[in-house]
């Protein structure tokens, strides 16, 4: 039986986090090379900034409240304790959707779109649209329990579906996610489609064996950009998914540190224009996201994913693994090349039913561009109900 839950921080516990974001120890930052500060990870000169804003006007309880505006529970599966909102959409039969976060984002990237989601009418649509929303947080992630060992994203579908079904009552439902959640959104529809009437994904985390002499152009073209991509970009995912525990203790040490290692990510994997951070996320917003993993102290607990991944998929997601479901896919520019392949790939291990090009956004749409994330999720879902 869920049990009501509410965000309600310990003032010593923020007191503490606030105290070491106004005493960091800075480090020395690169000069003359003429690029910008970026191009070397986080930027100097941005993230003093924000320890500023962080340490004289950021209002934890401002967003506090606004993480609680909408109903959360918590309930126990299997060895965990899951924590998610639980929101009852409008119409007379109401879609029940779950919606799964990665890293390193949170529950919180969809807190501001539950409204638009559950009771369209009020913001322009149809009641006949509305879902029954389940929004949760991964184990080891913000409010959720911790899990003893590192598990993997196969896991947590298997999880969700005892969620959705055995707590929760439904006899069946559709899925939505992106990054981690894509790959847990892939298992839901590959291992629990009795369940799962269709999924919805903004990256394509399938790999499927092709040789290379059956590629078309386009798909050589993007192996070879995802593998530069993957070169360029990905020594934190080598790094968390090989040993973990190394970045935990200096990220779960220091505010700023936690704040410069995931703050570069919605940097570099949104759709921001050089380096106007600001046109696309405010500071507050960032600071919040980070603030869930410090005050759960779930930072170190959250990379584990990356490990439990390599443990239960060989780092690789099952080269025979297939999607039945019918399956949406809306492709944002400013995605990361190495897990949006072309269409014709995406088709090789999803029953592809609805494919959009989109024109704006990047790995983090629902806060980038929330209308536009709205508005896919209401023209593919509509294809089930």
């Amino acid at each position: 039986m869920p049990t009501p839950f509410k965000v309600a921080v310990p003032q010593a516990t923020i007191d503490r986090i606030l105290d070491r974001v106004r005493t960091s120890i800075w480090p020395d930052a690169p000069e003359g090379s003429g690029q910008s500060g970026w191009a070397y990870g986080a930027d100097a000169g941005y993230m003093k900034a924000l320890a500023n804003h962080w340490g004289t006007t950021y209002d934890w309880r401002k967003a506090e409240a606004a993480l609680n505006a909408h109903p959360q529970f918590t309930a126990r599966v299997d060895e965990f304790d899951i924590h998610f909102i639980h929101v009852k959409g409008s119409g007379s039969n109401p879609l029940p959707l779950i919606i799964t976060h990665g890293w390193p984002g949170s529950y919180w990237e969809f807190v501001h779109v539950v409204d638009r989601l559950a009771h369209p009418e009020r913001h322009g649509g149809k009641a006949e649209d509305g879902f029954d929303l389940v929004i949760p947080s991964m184990p080891g992630y913000g409010f959720s329990s911790k899990p003893k060992s590192p598990i993997g994203p196969r896991r947590v579908a298997a999880l969700w579906r005892k969620l959705m079904v055995d707590v929760l009552g439904y006899k069946s439902f559709v899925a939505q996610g992106g990054d981690w959640g894509s790959a847990v959104t892939t298992f839901l529809g590959a291992d629990h489609g009795d369940v799962v009437q269709g999924i919805h994904i903004t990256m394509t985390p399938l790999m499927v064996d092709r040789p290379p002499e059956d590629l078309n152009d386009e798909e050589r073209a993007w192996q070879q950009g995802a593998a530069q991509y993957f070169e360029l970009e990905g020594a934190y995912f080598r790094e968390q998914a090989t040993k973990p525990m190394t970045p935990a203790f200096a990220l779960a040490d220091s505010p700023v540190g936690c704040a410069a290692w995931i703050i570069e990510k919605f940097k570099g994997w949104s759709d921001v224009a050089g380096d106007d951070v600001d046109a696309v996320y405010t500071m507050d917003q960032l600071i919040t996201n980070v603030m869930i993993y410090l005050v759960t102290n779930t930072i170190g607990t959250s990379i584990w994913m990356y490990r439990g991944f390599a443990e239960e998929n060989g780092g690789q997601m099952p080269r025979d693994l297939r999607v039945a479901v019918p399956t949406g896919v809306s492709a944002f520019p400013a995605e990361m090349t190495t897990y949006l392949g072309p269409r014709s790939w995406v088709e090789k291990g999803y029953n592809l039913q609805y494919w959009a090009k989109m024109t704006k956004g990047g790995h983090f749409p629902s806060v980038e561009v929330p209308d536009d994330f709205v508005g896919e999720l209401r023209d593919f879902f509509r294809t089930l109900r």
